[in-house]
C-alpha cells in the first residue's frame, strides 16, 4: 500500500547522513511518491507541504549545508501516536477520505498481486491536507509519473545534490581556512598578552621600587635643588614678589647644603650644588645693590614724596635688603648710609622751605608794653620781628580761644602755601603748633619705614639712623621755637607751646618713636626758661607801679589805665581786670598740673605782689572802711573770674581768694 511505500522510504532516508543546519533560508521540502527500488526519493518539483527533499534544490544557498533531520518510520510513527485532540481530525481519516474506497481496494490488490501497473503520485501543489481537502468544488486530479521520466527526475535531483555539496565543501573549507587563521592570530594575541603581562609586572616592581627610592631620596634632593623658576627669577626677572620669594628658597637651600656638610662631610650633591648657589646669590646681591642704589636717586628727585617710594619701592619688597645684609654686610652698610644721607637732606631741604613759609605769617607782637603794669603804648606788628605795621587789636591777657589748639583732635597742620600767603595775625603758638606737628607726623613714619627696612639692625642702630635723619630738621626746629619766644613777653602763648610739647611727647610715646625724646626735652629747656622770665617781668611790673606815696592814688590809677579822678573810689583797679584775666588763663592751661611744676612758684609770686600792689592802692581810697571796700570789691573780682577753673592749681587759688573775700567783708 502507499502507507507501506511511505514508510519504507522514510526508513531508507534515514540512513542518510545528518549535517549540520545551514545558516540559509530554510528550502520547503518534497515528499515524493515512493519507487520500486525503494530509494524514495520524489520525482516531482512542485513544492508540497507533505512532501519530503532529500536533495537540495539549484536555488538552495551556498553559504552552508542544511542539516538533513532523521524521519522517523511509519511504524514508528503508529508507536509515537498520541490520542488527538477533540477538535483535530485523525490523519488516517484524511488519507482515506483523499485516496477513496476505490484506490485503497486497488493499492491492496496491488499490493496482493503482481505489482505490474504503476501506481500515481499525488500532487498537493504547496498546499497542506487540511487545505488539500478543503478544495471544494476541485477534482483531485493526481499527477503520474512514468518509469521513462523517472530517471532524468533523479538525476536532476542528484546532480542538484552534489553541487549543493561542493558548494558546502567550498564553504567550509573556507570556514576552515577562517578558523585556522583566527586560531594562528588568536595564539599570537595570547603571546603579545602574555608579553604584557609580564612587561607590566616588571614595571609595577620598577614602579615600586622608584616610589621607595623617591620616598628616601626625595626629601634630600629637595633640601638642595631650585627650580628653574627661581633660577630665572633670580636671573632675568622683575624685583617683585616672585624675586623675594625666590630670595627665600635660595637662602634655605643654602642653609640646608652648609647644614649637610657640617653634619656628613663634603659630598658629590654639596660639591655640584654650592658653587651654583654660589653664583646665583651673588647675581642676587648685584641686582638687589643696583634696584636700591635706583630708588635711592629717585629720592632726590624735585617735587618727589618720599613716602610713596617707601611704600610702594622698599617696603613692598622690604625682604631684600635683610638678604643684603647677610650675603655681603658691608655692601648693605654702604646702602644704608647713602638712604640716611638721602633721607637727611631730603628731609632739611623740605622743612627750611617750610618754615621759611611759617616765617612769613603775620604775629602778635607782644613784648614789654603789654605787662600787668605797664603803661599803654602805640603797638607794632611783628613778623617773627621781621616787619612793623599797624597792629590788630588784640588782648594780651585774655585767653579766648586760644585753649583750642590743645582741645582739638585734629592733627592736620597748616599746608606751606596757606603759611606763607596767609594774612591773618596770629599768636606764636601757631607756627610752634604746625612745625612740631608735621615734624612729629614725618618722624614717626619715617622710624616705621626704617625699622621695616632695616630690619636686621638693632634698636640703637634703628634710633641712631632716625636720629641722625632728623638731625637737621631738629635744629631747626629749635630755631623756630628760640625765634617766636626770645622776645615776647606772652606768657599764655609761651604756656600752650609748653603744653603742645607736652602732648607731642605723649603722643611720640604711643607711637612709640623715641628718637622724638630728645628733640622734646631741648624744646622744654628753651620754653620754660623764657616763661620764667616773662612772669618775673610782669611781677617786676606789679613791684615798679606808681602809688599814693609818690604821685597820689589818681595819678596811679591813670597811669595804670584807670579812670583819672581826683575823688576817692572803692571800684576794682584796670590791673585787677588784667591779673584775673592772665590768672584765668594761666589756671586753664593747667587743669592737671601739680606742685611739681615752675608755674605753680611763679603764680605765688605774682599773686603776692598783686596783693602788695593792691595794699598800697588802698591807702589812697581814703578811710579804713573805703580801704576795706576796695580790696574786697577787687579781691570779689578776681575770684569771680577764676571760679570756674579746675585743677589742683585752680583750687588752691579759688580757696585763697576766696578767704581773702571773706576777710575784708567782716571787717
Amino acid at each position: 500500500m502507499w502507507l507501506d511505500r511511505f514508510s519504507n522510504a522514510s526508513t531508507s532516508n534515514s540512513s542518510t547522513p545528518s549535517r549540520y543546519r545551514s545558516p540559509g533560508p530554510r528550502q520547503p521540502s518534497q515528499l515524493a511518491q515512493p519507487q520500486g527500488n525503494g530509494l524514495g526519493i520524489g520525482v516531482g518539483r512542485t513544492n508540497s507541504s507533505t512532501s519530503l527533499d532529500l536533495g537540495f534544490s539549484p536555488n538552495s544557498s551556498n553559504v552552508s549545508l542544511p542539516l538533513l533531520q532523521r524521519q522517523p518510520t511509519a511504524s514508528n510513527l503508529r508507536q509515537e501516536h498520541k490520542p488527538p485532540l477533540e477538535d483535530v481530525i485523525d490523519p488516517v481519516d484524511v488519507l482515506q477520505h483523499i485516496l477513496g474506497p476505490a484506490r485503497r481496494h486497488q493499492g491492496s490488490e496491488a499490493q496482493g498481486g503482481h505489482g505490474s501497473e504503476p501506481e500515481a503520485e499525488i500532487e498537493f501543489n504547496g498546499l497542506s491536507l487540511h487545505d488539500y481537502i478543503g478544495r471544494d468544488g476541485e477534482e483531485i486530479t493526481p499527477k503520474v509519473v512514468t518509469p521513462a521520466a523517472r530517471p532524468k527526475v533523479e538525476r536532476k535531483v542528484l546532480e542538484d545534490f552534489q553541487t549543493s555539496v561542493f558548494a558546502v565543501d567550498a564553504l567550509l573549507n573556507s570556514v576552515e581556512s577562517y578558523l585556522s587563521d583566527f586560531k594562528a592570530e588568536l595564539g599570537q594575541v595570547s603571546a603579545e598578552i602574555e608579553s604584557l603581562q609580564a612587561r607590566s609586572i616588571h614595571l609595577n616592581a620598577q614602579l615600586d621600587n622608584r616610589r621607595k627610592v623617591e620616598q628616601l631620596l626625595g626629601p634630600a634632593v629637595e633640601d638642595i635643588s631650585l627650580s628653574p623658576r627661581t633660577i630665572r627669577s633670580i636671573s632675568e626677572g622683575p624685583i617683585d614678589d616672585t624675586f623675594a620669594k625666590a630670595l627665600t628658597e635660595i637662602e634655605a637651600r643654602q642653609l640646608n647644603v652648609d647644614e649637610k656638610i657640617k653634619s656628613r662631610g663634603q659630598t658629590k650633591a654639596a660639591e655640584d650644588i654650592k658653587p651654583l648657589l654660589e653664583d646665583l646669590r651673588s647675581k642676587a646681591v648685584e641686582r638687589i645693590r643696583d634696584y636700591l642704589v635706583t630708588q635711592i636717586k629717585s629720592l632726590r628727585s624735585p617735587n618727589i614724596n618720599a613716602q610713596v617710594i617707601q611704600q610702594q619701592s622698599f617696603l613692598k619688597y622690604k625682604e631684600l635688603y635683610p638678604f643684603l645684609a647677610r650675603a655681603n654686610s658691608q655692601l648693605a652698610s654702604d646702602i644704608g648710609q647713602a638712604y640716611v644721607n638721602t633721607m637727611k637732606w631730603y628731609y632739611s631741604s623740605n622743612f627750611a622751605r617750610y618754615n621759611a613759609a611759617l616765617e612769613k605769617m603775620p604775629l602778635h607782637n607782644i613784648d614789654q608794653n603789654d605787662l600787668l603794669a605797664s603803661e599803654p603804648t602805640p603797638r607794632k606788628q611783628n613778623v617773627l620781628g621781621s616787619s612793623k605795621g599797624s597792629q590788630p587789636q588784640y588782648d594780651a591777657f585774655n585767653l579766648g580761644h586760644r585753649a583750642d589748639y590743645l582741645k582739638s583732635k585734629d592733627d592736620r597742620a597748616l599746608p606751606s602755601h596757606l603759611a606763607e600767603d596767609g594774612k591773618t595775625t596770629s599768636y606764636i603758638e601757631v607756627p610752634f603748633r604746625n612745625f612740631n606737628q608735621v615734624l612729629l607726623d614725618n618722624l614717626s613714619a619715617e622710624y616705621s619705614a626704617v625699622t621695616e627696612l632695616f630690619s636686621t639692625s638693632s634698636y640703637h642702630q634703628v634710633a641712631r639712623r632716625v636720629a641722625e635723619i632728623f638731625e637737621p630738621t631738629f635744629t631747626l626746629g629749635n630755631h623756630l621755637t628760640k625765634r617766636l619766644i626770645e622776645t615776647t613777653t606772652d606768657c599764655l602763648g609761651i604756656l600752650i607751646c609748653i603744653r603742645l610739647n607736652q602732648q607731642y611727647a605723649f603722643e611720640a610715646q604711643r607711637r612709640k618713636v623715641p628718637v622724638m625724646d630728645d628733640y622734646v626735652n631741648y624744646t622744654n629747656i628753651l620754653l620754660w626758661p623764657r616763661f620764667q622770665k616773662a612772669m618775673d617781668m610782669h611781677v617786676d611790673s606789679l613791684k615798679k607801679a606808681p602809688t599814693s606815696a609818690n604821685r597820689g592814688a589818681a595819678a596811679a590809677f591813670s597811669l595804670v589805665g584807670g579812670a583819672a579822678s581826683t575823688s576817692n573810689t572803692v571800684a576794682p583797679h584796670p590791673i585787677t581786670q588784667r591779673f584775673g584775666q592772665f590768672l584765668h588763663g594761666l589756671l586753664t592751661l593747667s587743669p592737671t598740673t601739680g606742685d611739681d611744676e615752675p608755674l605753680a612758684h611763679s603764680l605765688t609770686r605774682l599773686r603776692t605782689e598783686y596783693e602788695a600792689l593792691m595794699g598800697k592802692l588802698a591807702k589812697g581810697a581814703g578811710d579804713v572802711s573805703k580801704r576795706n571796700r576796695f580790696l574786697f570789691n577787687n579781691y570779689t573780682l578776681v575770684m569771680t573770674i577764676i571760679s570756674d577753673t579746675q585743677g589742683k592749681l585752680a583750687e588752691e587759688q579759688n580757696e585763697y581768694f576766696s578767704n581773702l573775700v571773706r576777710d575784708f567783708k567782716t571787717r
